[in-house]
């Protein structure tokens, strides 16, 4: 992880073009099209904009929505903000580093925490294996 946050051009350079669609201009990868949906490894989900650790593989469920779900981010990983497009009201999480958009949040999730943070794929770099 780089100790001083990228610059947009600098952020152009290291991702490719459908992260930096999805994470530096709030875009959203198809459903289903991700490599990280299924729930099957072990490791730490980082953001691929800047290295930071998001959520524990242990957090991750399948959700049926065609994205990562998880129902707890590591504790200071990620920002909450009011997305107010398209018409709806709804939480988008953050990268708490980059700022770097991941998804959203809702309340509809299956265990205790009652929480979905519902990522894009292209989001996070390689798992980092445990």
């Amino acid at each position: 992880m780089s100790s001083a946050p990228l610059n947009e051009e600098e952020f152009k350079k290291k991702l490719t073009e459908e992260q930096y669609e999805v994470l530096r201009q709030k875009g959203t990868e198809a459903p289903f099209s991700g490599k990280l949906v299924q729930p099957d490894k072990d490791g730490l989900y980082r953001c691929a904009a800047c290295g930071n650790a998001l959520f524990a593989a242990d957090a991750k469920f399948e959700s049926g929505t065609g994205w990562p779900s998880f129902d707890q981010a590591l504790p200071g990983a990620i920002e909450e903000v009011v997305d107010t497009s398209h018409g709806m009201r709804r939480t988008e999480i953050l990268c708490a580093v980059c700022h770097s958009h991941l998804g959203h949040v809702f309340d509809d999730g299956p265990t205790p925490t009652g929480k979905r943070y519902c990522a894009n794929s292209v989001c996070f770099e390689d798992l980092d294996v445990k």
